[in-house]
C-alpha cells in the first residue's frame, strides 16, 4: 500500500530528495496526480520512478533525455542445458557483434521503415539541417546499445530452465538531441543551441498539447519511441542468431515516455520517467541488478492499481549514486578514484551469483541497487509475477564510458 506525502502517492521507502522533486512537480501545470514507484530515486527535474498525470499538457523534462528507454524480453526455444557449457563464448560474441558505448555506430548498415515515417516532417519544420543531421545520426546508431545502465542479458527461468534474452536502452543520440532541442524551444532558444548547466533541480518544462510546439514534441517523442522499439528488435534478433534460437514469447515496452490514457472516464497525459505502464493484463519486464533476479510481471485489476494510474516500477532502483559507487573519472587517464565499490567486490559478487560478465563498471554493480523482491513487495496489490529470470550472461558498456543521460 502507498502512503501520501504532500499529495504525492509514494510506494516503498520514501527517498527524501526524490519526494521533494515529486512535490515540486505537483506545483507546476495542470497536474491531476503525482506518484512515486518503489524504485524511485533522484533524477533530472522529475524523479526516476516518478509518474505525473497531466490534463492537456506534456513535459519534455519529465520524459527526459533518454526518450523511450525501455526493455524487450523474449523467451527462446532453448533450455539451460543447451547452452550452459557455451555461455562464455556466447557472451564474447554478444560483446563483439553488438555496439556498446557512447556515440557508437552500428557495425553494419541498418534500414527500417520508420525512416519513411511521416513524423520526420516535424524536423523539417525546424530546419532542413536539423532534419538531415538527425536522420543521419539515427540511421548510424540504430541497433546500438549505449552506456550507463543499458544492457543485453541472457537469463534462465527459475522453474522451467527456459532461456530468455532481454535488453534495455532507448532512442540513443537521436532521442537525446530531440529532448535537448525541444527543451530549448520551450525556453525560447534555438533547437540546436548548445545549452550548458542544466540543473537536476530544474523546474518542470511543460508544453500544452494543443499548441504547435506541443504537438510537434508529441509526434517527435512517438517517432523516438518507434526508433527505440526498432533498435531493441534489432539487438534481440542479433542475439537470437548468435544462439541459433527462435523467440516463443515476447514482452516489450517503454518506461521513459508520455502516454495518452483514459482514467476514471477522463483523458490525461501520463508522463512516466523510469516507470512502466501496468494496466490489468499488461505484461512488463522488470530488471534487477546483475546480481539479482529479473521478472516478467502482469498488471492486476485492483483498486490500488487504479490509484497508481496503472503504473509500476521499471527496475530495482539505485541506493547509491554512480559517483559514490565508482568515484570520479579522470577523463585524461580514463581511471576513477574514490569509489566505495571496488572492481574486486563487483567481480566476486557477480561470479558468486553465476554470471558471465562483459563490460560494466562498479557504478552498475549489484551493491548499488535495491533488492528487486523488496521493491516488488511494495506493489504486491497491483501486479503478479509471472516469470522469475536469473541472469547468466550480462553485457554492458565498459567502465571507461561516460553516461550522457541525466536519468
Amino acid at each position: 500500500m502507498y502512503k501520501e506525502i504532500e499529495g504525492v502517492r509514494v510506494w516503498g521507502t520514501p527517498m527524501e530528495n526524490a519526494v521533494n522533486q515529486a512535490v515540486t512537480c505537483s506545483k507546476y501545470g495542470q497536474v491531476e496526480q503525482v506518484l512515486l514507484m518503489a524504485d524511485h530515486h533522484y533524477g533530472y527535474s522529475q524523479p526516476v520512478g516518478g509518474v505525473v498525470v497531466y490534463d492537456g499538457q506534456i513535459s519534455p523534462s519529465g520524459v527526459g533525455y533518454d526518450i523511450a528507454c525501455g526493455n524487450k524480453a523474449v523467451r527462446t526455444n532453448l533450455k539451460y542445458e543447451d547452452i550452459k557449457e557455451d555461455i562464455s563464448s556466447i557472451m564474447d560474441q554478444v560483446a563483439a557483434q553488438i555496439s556498446f558505448g557512447v556515440g557508437r555506430k552500428n557495425q553494419e548498415k541498418v534500414d527500417h521503415e520508420l525512416f519513411d515515417d511521416p513524423d520526420w516532417s516535424v524536423y523539417q519544420q525546424i530546419g532542413t539541417h536539423e532534419h538531415d543531421s538527425l536522420k543521419k545520426l539515427a540511421r548510424s546508431q540504430l541497433g546500438t546499445v549505449g552506456s550507463g545502465n543499458h544492457f543485453v542479458d541472457i537469463f534462465v527461468e527459475e522453474d522451467t530452465e527456459d532461456i530468455w534474452i532481454a535488453n534495455h536502452f532507448g532512442s540513443r543520440g537521436f532521442g537525446h538531441k530531440t529532448a535537448s532541442g525541444f527543451l530549448n524551444l520551450a525556453k525560447g532558444k534555438a533547437f540546436s543551441e548548445n545549452v550548458k548547466g542544466e540543473k537536476m533541480e530544474a523546474e518542470p518544462t511543460l508544453l500544452d498539447l494543443n499548441t504547435e510546439v506541443g504537438d510537434m514534441y508529441y509526434r517527435a517523442m512517438n517517432l523516438a519511441g518507434k526508433y527505440a522499439y526498432a533498435g531493441r528488435d534489432y539487438v534481440i534478433e542479433k542475439v537470437l542468431r548468435i544462439l541459433q534460437a527462435e523467440a516463443t514469447f515476447t514482452v516489450h515496452n517503454h518506461h521513459n515516455f508520455a502516454w495518452k490514457e483514459n482514467h476514471n472516464g477522463k483523458d490525461f497525459i501520463v508522463v512516466r520517467k523510469g516507470a512502466t505502464p501496468s494496466a490489468p493484463g499488461q505484461l512488463g519486464f522488470i530488471g534487477g541488478s546483475m546480481g539479482d533476479y529479473s521478472v516478467i510481471v502482469e498488471g492486476r485489476d485492483s483498486a490500488e492499481n487504479v490509484d497508481a494510474f496503472y503504473s509500476t516500477v521499471h527496475g530495482a532502483g539505485r541506493v547509491m549514486s554512480r559517483t559514490k559507487a565508482a568515484g570520479r573519472m579522470n577523463w585524461k587517464t580514463k581511471k576513477r578514484s574514490g569509489g566505495e565499490i571496488s572492481p574486486e567486490q563487483m567481480y566476486t559478487g557477480v561470479k558468486d551469483f553465476g554470471v558471465e560478465l562483459r563490460g560494466a563498471g562498479t557504478d552498475e554493480s549489484p551493491f548499488v541497487y535495491k533488492k528487486l523482491a523488496e521493491v516488488l513487495a511494495a506493489h504486491d496489490e497491483t501486479l503478479n509475477v509471472k516469470h522469475r529470470l536469473k541472469p547468466i550472461g550480462v553485457c554492458m558498456a565498459g567502465a571507461g564510458e561516460m553516461d550522457p543521460y541525466k536519468d
